[in-house]
């Protein structure tokens, strides 16, 4: 998993629309980059609708906030649409970009292991350098943590 002080890893991935998204497009701005397991799931839908009704917070803070799963260009489209989000969904349907910032794991659920997404939140400063993780996220409480780094980061 890379950490605090390390170079983020440069990607392209494509958006709702099929629309490549580089996040070198973001240099000068943070980035609160965060990945999540699936599209429509109850805490990847609050995650996502907490990001969006607080996105102008973020973006008074000069942040763009990006979310990555390895869903489809299409699901996060429908996704998007029907809880009317503001964030940027990237798909990383091969979870290559996930795999690279750690957050692909092996995971347990009823007694079966498998691989899948961590929930885990990056942050991102305008110079391209990991500035906070967070991993194994807990939804509730995860914005205001998020938001009072970046808040932190920028006042010092």
């Amino acid at each position: 998993m890379l950490k605090s002080g390390d170079k983020a890893f440069i990607f392209k991935l494509p958006d709702k629309e099929n629309n490549l998204i580089s996040l070198d497009a973001f240099k000068g701005k943070w980035v609160v980059l965060y990945f999540y397991p699936k599209d429509n799931t109850p805490g990847c839908t609050t995650e996502a609708c907490d990001f969006s009704v607080n996105i102008t917070d973020f973006e008074k803070l000069d942040a763009v906030v990006i979310g990555i799963s390895p869903d489809s260009p299409a699901s996060h489209a429908k996704f998007i649409d029907k809880y009317s989000l503001k964030v940027m969904l990237l798909s990383d349907v091969d979870h290559k970009v996930i795999e690279k910032y750690g957050a692909w794991q092996l995971k347990k659920f009823l007694g079966k292991e498998y691989m899948g997404v961590v929930r885990s939140t990056y942050l991102i400063d305008p110079a391209g350098i990991i500035a906070a993780v967070w991993e194994n996220v807990s939804v509730k409480g995860h914005i205001n943590e998020v938001s009072d780094k970046l808040k932190n980061l920028k006042n010092n």
